[in-house]
């Protein structure tokens, strides 16, 4: 009975995971940027920027793809690369352009997201976290 329970429960957590990407994703495309590119500006949107290391750990990007989503949003102009004083470290932040793309687009992105969730009240966040932080804290544990 537990196994069914489980396998029903991952089902869902993955069915949920997989609608709020697709809408998510559809909001972040109309505003002209794919996932990992947004998922770069809103991390270096209100900070003087980071190293590529930096930039890695907090972004849901893998290594491998990181470099390319940079080169392409320095391309468009809203992101510029720097050498730290460690000449071996790279330093990105958001360029003037990219600061008024992520001034623009995060707050859009955020209410667009936040209407999904029109019908939740602060006990049903609570709830919701919890059992969020459970589940990470197991899966951390593993």
């Amino acid at each position: 009975m537990l196994e069914k329970r489980y396998l029903r429960s991952i089902r869902l957590l993955s069915e949920c995971m997989q609608a709020f990407e697709k809408t998510s994703s559809k909001r972040v495309r109309s505003l002209g940027f794919t996932d990992s590119q947004f998922d770069i500006i809103a991390t270096l949107g209100n900070t003087p920027g980071m190293t590529c290391k930096e930039l890695g750990e907090k972004t849901l990007i893998t290594k491998g793809t990181l470099t390319g989503v940079l080169d392409r949003l320095e391309q468009k102009g809203l992101i510029q690369r720097d050498r730290g004083e460690d000449r071996r470290q790279l330093f990105i932040k958001l360029t003037a352009e990219g600061e008024q793309q992520f001034a623009t687009a995060f707050p859009a992105v955020v209410k667009q997201g936040r209407a999904v969730f029109s019908e939740y009240r602060a006990e049903d966040f609570d709830a919701l976290e919890a059992q969020l932080l459970k589940l990470k804290a197991t899966l951390t544990r593993s």
